[in-house]
């Protein structure tokens, strides 16, 4: 089966080929006609080159679609690649610097500057380094804050237990290190599950504390430094009173008790930080010295890689991440003619679209 235009373009000429090959025969004409019937066939002549030009006409038009469509569908199709080749390099860039990959997508308008629209390229989360989302969303930016809230109303925690809820949650990124950001994103977390299940907690302080208590939990049980593993009772009486000052079911903390000791939270891999099959087979790399963007500009020397339309620059050549990524989209690369005999510089990149150049 073919397009839509392959089958109307095979449709229209196979309507049209009988049609010309029947007008492109001229039988003998008698020598015998009267004056009225020579001119009747001059009339049927004239008509039939009319005929003849409309169908030229038509399929010049036919063709002139087609090629129209083609061009169009090459464009497409170019614009889709471009797309998807600045998409990748902003999560390079979000990986290296969150801030940055995320105004680097917004500015090449692959992403819209909304808490919602960034929230769920966070939850969709593919190539993203987890530790980089959960340093992202704990920041304490008003923004910042919003794009949390937004990225926990994605999450669906209707009819899950506390500890079902939480293991979505923390497999979606991983916990920052810092008791602030860790503090904002748990109560985020509270407020979205008090939110789907307004019958199981008092209010929303209980599922906050109960939540730490569980994290807490997990550490105590699992981590192989606490020699002294807290027991279900005392996790029982370690929670009491914290719902509204009255105590919980001790069905329900046994339970959560009984799923975090039986299978502690899962810390998910940081597959979108993983660099090295990127490094791998590189198009080129070796030493250049590289200006320094510090108060006090000095040229050092770092050790570049080339691959993927990105520069990629590192301190040492065993280095696993690198300090820094240069995009080279819309970039070309002359040479410096005119050096000044103090300055390394041996190459300069160009903005296409610019007449100005930067140094490197």
């Amino acid at each position: 089966m073919g397009t839509l235009n392959e089958l109307c373009v095979s449709s229209l000429q196979t309507f049209l080929c009988p049609a010309v090959e029947a007008l492109q025969q001229d039988p003998r004409v008698p020598d015998d006609l009267t004056p009225e019937e020579q001119q009747e066939l001059e009339n049927i002549r004239r008509r039939k080159q009319e005929l003849l030009q409309d169908i030229q006409r038509l399929k010049d038009e036919i063709a002139e679609v087609n090629s129209e469509i083609e061009n169009l569908d090459s464009t497409e199709e170019r614009k889709n690649m471009q797309r998807n080749k600045q998409v990748a390099m902003g999560r390079k860039k979000f990986n290296m610097d969150p801030k940055k990959g995320i105004q680097f997508l917004i500015e090449n308008d692959l992403l819209k500057n909304t808490s919602e629209d960034i929230a769920r390229f966070l939850y969709k989360g593919e190539g993203l380094n987890k530790t980089a989302i959960g340093d992202y969303l704990g920041e304490r930016d008003d923004f910042n804050i919003q794009v949390l809230h937004a990225f926990v109303e994605l999450h669906e925690f209707t009819d899950l237990n506390l500890v079902q809820a939480l293991r979505q949650f923390l497999w979606s990124f991983r916990l920052p290190g810092e008791a602030q950001k860790i503090d904002r994103m748990m109560e985020a977390f509270a407020q979205r599950y008090f939110q789907c299940n307004s019958k199981v907690f008092q209010s929303t302080d209980t599922c906050y504390i109960l939540s730490f208590a569980i994290i807490m939990l997990n550490t105590s049980l699992h981590n192989p430094n606490v020699k002294d593993k807290p027991s279900v009772e005392r996790f029982i009486s370690m929670n009491r009173g914290i719902n509204d000052g009255g105590d919980l079911p001790e069905e329900l903390l046994t339970n959560l008790y009984d799923s975090i000791k039986n299978e502690p939270f899962k810390i998910p891999e940081d597959d979108g930080n993983d660099l090295t099959h990127t490094f791998f087979n590189p198009d080129r790399e070796g030493w250049l010295l590289k200006l320094g963007g510090g108060r006090v500009k000095t040229w050092k020397r770092r050790w570049f890689i080339l691959t993927d339309n990105c520069l990629y620059y590192f301190e040492f050549t065993t280095d696993k991440e690198p300090r820094g990524i240069i995009p080279l989209e819309n970039l070309s690369i002359r040479e410096v003619e005119d050096k000044k005999p103090v300055s390394p510089v041996s190459f300069e990149m160009v903005i296409a679209l610019s007449h100005g150049g930067a140094k490197a």
